[in-house]
């Protein structure tokens, strides 16, 4: 089941009726001594449309060190029946961060740096079950990130339970095949090897400061054919990026080499020898790893050195001693050629928040550039939890030490530093792809955004140069200053979106949910944005549209309903400040908090169609009140339940209406009429009032969308509050509605309520 012939990374897709056995077990079982199994698994999650960056569900494994392979199982699964369609999850893979995904095809924000995510696609049609498989060879150890989704939302406002739903449930498991048998090459050592038919795994360790590192294979004797046919594999997989590199000896000169510049640092690398000659064939020879050491040149830090209690002093000027390795560069001047390969400036890291860190370099606020030597800064992102927020760096280059032939070149590398700036300018070391940054004489600042960055130790290195005449940098020298932070959202997703801090498990991430129209990775596309004049559009229409509520209102108090008038006051107040408080841009007024006006709204409305239906019952004015009563109570529970659930507030008024059906029905029969028995009643009011609410309800439950929300929810109000006030029954006109029975002599009156049996109404 293994597609170990389609390269370092392999992909195999089936939809299945069922899950095949053979997915959940070990891989096959003739392998080779040395070689363990293990498998991860992690809870599934209901799969969402996606729409920003949260739409998507994250997965995080741990790559155990030392693994030659890992095979990821995609299950997808849909409940729901009928109401499933066909559906295409995406799944995005990569190493040491989140994956940076953009579905919409929005714009970043400037000076963004993205790499395209490695991603599958997993249809599901006509089964219930769909798996696939994605194999990767030498895969990096560490965090391994999995994201999935559907595809982007239609922009519907979908009303939860009004019709039947499908889940789609995605769940990745992680088999991985270890190698626990593993030579350790010493640096200058030769290490004999013989291969078989199974290959031969070594690794070797990377000191910090390493310069070059040189793979070299000595004495190779081959027993099936002429010349040395091992092929070699070094360096770990990582996606969506690859670098590893692959050496065939067969052809090439001898002896064979790989020369690996700027390999990663602190971290063993490990290397795979296969033999060429076929499964009979034996294969000899000697691996050997030369390192090339880089004399670092510390900047010396005076404060700290001289607060300690514990520094050795020279005696004839009473100043701490320095090793040879330590410079105070603080100083005007150049330093001149000297053995050392970097300057190393110390930076401080201070931890600000979740997900948010400043780096500052220590006692010094700039960067001395020389043309002799690069200056490196280390930033520390290796803690597991600093890949879920957006790298920012800025460098500003000191004006007047600009000339117009200098120009300072910057890399950002991952793993270790870009050493090579008088060779190459293309930033990359032996497995990573760096970032470049320029200044110059005309262009001053420089600024890099990497979003998402991986779990690593991450270098600035910068060298001043003259490209059109090296002597003339001999003696200079500019200072630049740096910003580097790690933020959780850019800007704080600036005004038309909001920052997020979402968690899967233990890790915390963040993104950006953008408004008004606005998208992208950190709201700046405005390619759909509402302009200012839009949003004040769609702010008045949505508050002033509750005015309409004014007719019922009206009509309640010249009808004497004087509750059903404090009801429908009620909730045109609520909507009125909720829809101005809901508004996504800068047309916004909040009299209270958000959660609160959306209840009291959302509380308004069901209470207000329910007293209108119960009205039209004609009930008796205690039984009408106490319904009134009840019925507000249930829906306020239902709302506090699930506010967004339609049955919550359907219910009860359904209910009203079975209530209202039975009076009239009853009263049919009593008289043996239609009720009411008036054509003008009917033609003028019931039917308009009738028709006004269906086809609010049509809107509100089948055509709104995020898009036109602002006019179509507009004109649910106003279909609501006109047919309220075309439903409302009309008064008593046999009897005054207060009439007083007994006076007292004390000046109070005991009042009745004859409106309570009003068959001859009409």
């Amino acid at each position: 089941m293994l597609d170990s012939g389609a390269g370092p990374v392999g992909v195999m897709a089936a939809a299945l009726p069922q899950r095949p056995p053979a997915l959940v077990q070990p891989l096959p079982a003739a392998r080779p001594v040395g070689l363990v199994s293990e498998h991860f698994s992690q809870a599934p999650q209901r799969l969402s449309f996606y729409s920003w960056y949260g739409s998507a569900r994250l997965f995080r494994f741990r790559v155990p060190p030392d693994t030659v392979l890992l095979r990821w199982l995609l299950q997808v699964s849909r409940e729901g029946g009928t109401a499933c369609t066909d559906a295409e999850i995406t799944v995005h893979f990569r190493s040491g961060a989140p994956p940076v995904i953009n579905p919409l095809g929005t714009s970043f924000p400037d000076d963004t740096s993205v790499q395209p995510s490695f991603q599958v696609r997993v249809p599901l049609s006509a089964a219930p079950l769909s798996n696939a498989s994605v194999n990767v060879s030498h895969p990096a150890p560490g965090d391994w990130f999995v994201a999935a989704h559907l595809p982007p939302s239609s922009q519907k406002i979908e009303l939860k339970g009004l019709a039947p739903t499908c889940a789609y449930v995605f769940q990745p498991d992680l088999l991985v095949t270890r190698v626990v048998e593993i030579s350790v090459m010493e640096p200058d050592v030769p290490v004999p090897h013989t291969l078989l038919s199974h290959p031969s795994y070594l690794k070797v360790f990377v000191p910090d400061y390493t310069r070059e590192l040189l793979l070299e294979l000595r004495d190779c004797v081959s027993s099936g054919s002429l010349g040395c046919p091992v092929r070699l594999t070094v360096g770990p997989v990582t996606l969506p990026s690859n670098f590893q590199k692959v050496l065939t000896c067969t052809s090439a000169p001898w002896p064979c080499r790989l020369l690996l510049p700027s390999p990663p640092w602190d971290r063993w690398l490990q290397v795979t020898a296969e033999s060429l000659v076929g499964p009979l064939g034996t294969v000899t020879f000697s691996a050997v790893a030369a390192l090339t050491a880089c004399r670092p040149q510390s900047v010396a830090i005076q404060p700290l050195l001289q607060s300690s209690r514990n520094q050795s002093f020279n005696a004839s000027t009473g100043l701490p001693s320095l090793s040879p390795d330590h410079q105070d560069l603080g100083r005007s001047g150049s330093v001149g050629r000297s053995p050392f390969c970097l300057t190393n400036y110390p930076v401080m890291r201070e931890d600000v928040d979740v997900v948010s860190v400043h780096f500052q370099l220590l006692d010094r606020v700039s960067v001395r550039v020389c043309p002799n030597t690069p200056s490196m800064m280390r930033l520390r992102l290796n803690t597991g939890m600093d890949s879920g927020g957006s790298l920012t760096i800025s460098l500003r280059a000191n004006k007047t030490e600009m000339q117009n032939e200098t120009v300072i070149v910057a890399c950002v590398n991952a793993a270790s530093p870009f050493l090579g700036f008088n060779s190459s300018l293309n930033c990359t070391t032996a497995f990573f792809q760096g970032y470049p940054l320029s200044l110059s004489a005309w262009s001053l600042r420089a600024n890099l955004i990497i979003p998402y960055p991986e779990t690593d130790n991450w270098y600035l290195s910068l060298q001043l140069l003259c490209p059109e005449n090296a002597e003339e940098c001999e003696q200079a020298v500019v200072h630049v200053e740096t910003t580097l932070y790690l933020v959780p959202c850019l800007n704080d997703c600036g005004p038309y979106g909001q920052c997020l801090l979402l968690r899967r498990h233990s890790y915390l991430y963040a993104g950006c949910s953008c408004k008004a129209g606005w998208r992208g990775w950190s709201c700046t596309d405005n390619s759909t944005a509402q302009t200012v004049a839009q949003q004040r559009a769609a702010t008045l229409l949505l508050t002033l549209s509750n005015l309409m509520f004014l007719a019922p209102i009206t009509v309640s108090v010249q009808r004497f309903f004087l509750v059903e008038a404090s009801v429908y006051a009620y909730t045109m107040f609520f909507s009125t400040f909720y829809h101005a408080c809901d508004q996504p841009g800068e047309a916004v007024l909040c009299i209270l908090n958000y959660d609160t006006l959306q209840y009291c709204d959302f509380l308004g409305s069901g209470a207000a169609i329910w007293v209108t239906i119960l009205c039209m019952a004609r009930l008796k004015a205690v039984l009408k009140y106490v319904l009134f009563l009840l019925g507000t109570l249930v829906i306020a529970m239902s709302l506090q339940l699930d506010r967004r659930g339609i049955w919550n507030m359907l219910g009860p008024c359904l209910f009203a209406f079975v209530i209202m059906a039975s009076m009239w029905t009853y009263r049919c029969g009593h008289r043996r009429q239609c009720y009411p028995t008036s054509w003008q009643r009917w033609a003028f009011y019931l039917l308009p009032g009738i028709s006004m609410a269906s086809v609010g309800v049509a809107i509100y439950t089948s055509m709104m969308t995020s898009d036109n929300y602002y006019y179509t929810h507009s004109i649910w109000h106003v279909l609501l509050a006109g047919s309220a006030a075309l439903l409302l029954p009309p008064p008593d006109e046999h009897a005054e509605p207060w009439a007083c029975s007994q006076k007292f002599p004390c000046h109070y009156q005991i009042c009745k309520n004859d409106r309570e049996e009003l068959y001859t109404v009409t």
